[in-house]
């Protein structure tokens, strides 16, 4: 087996060890991918506009924009970066992560070209960036539970509000 070979099977995500991990569904984990790469695109363009200017700010957040781009890019969908060697062990890193640590990466990754040059471009060019941040911000979350269970926990708290109630009326009797 050849150096190549043994480095992309140690890259390679493991998919059964990411999805139990997590608890992401898998159609949540696709909406995530996609939102990335869209908001890659969004960055890639948006940034390059920016960049056609006098403004030093202006370049400067571009320059930042497109960064995020090649970012997103590498981290959700490292097929599209077939050029370079090490997508594919960034993108298992990234796997790696949690929700959590992914929501503030993108978010804060997004929300710095907004602070150097606050235009339209960086505003719109980077929000569906940023929401990529917010999809796995929700997902770090968790589930929310079912109704039947928040019932029942609510019944317990009634009786339990109730019997103190009561003890402390017959007490004071």
């Amino acid at each position: 087996m050849s150096s190549q070979d043994e480095q992309f099977q140690e890259a390679a995500p493991d998919p059964a060890a990411s999805s139990a991990d997590d608890g992401m569904t898998w159609w949540y984990r696709w909406l995530c991918r996609i939102a990335g790469v869209i908001g890659g695109m969004s960055c890639a363009f948006a940034g390059l506009w920016n960049c056609v200017t006098i403004n030093p700010l202006n370049i400067a957040a571009g320059v930042w924009m497109m960064l995020n781009a090649f970012v997103l890019f590498l981290c959700e969908a490292p097929f599209c970066c077939q050029f370079i060697e090490f997508a594919n062990a960034v993108s298992a890193r990234a796997d790696k992560l949690r929700a959590w640590q992914k929501a503030a990466f993108y978010c804060g990754m997004a929300v710095f070209p907004v602070m150097l040059s606050l235009t339209l471009t960086t505003l719109f060019g980077n929000a569906i960036a940023f929401a990529t941040g917010v999809l796995y911000g929700l997902s770090a979350l968790g589930k929310k539970g079912d109704a039947i269970s928040y019932a029942r926990i609510h019944q317990q708290q009634k009786q339990m509000d109730e019997e103190k109630l009561t003890g402390t009326l017959e007490g004071q009797a």
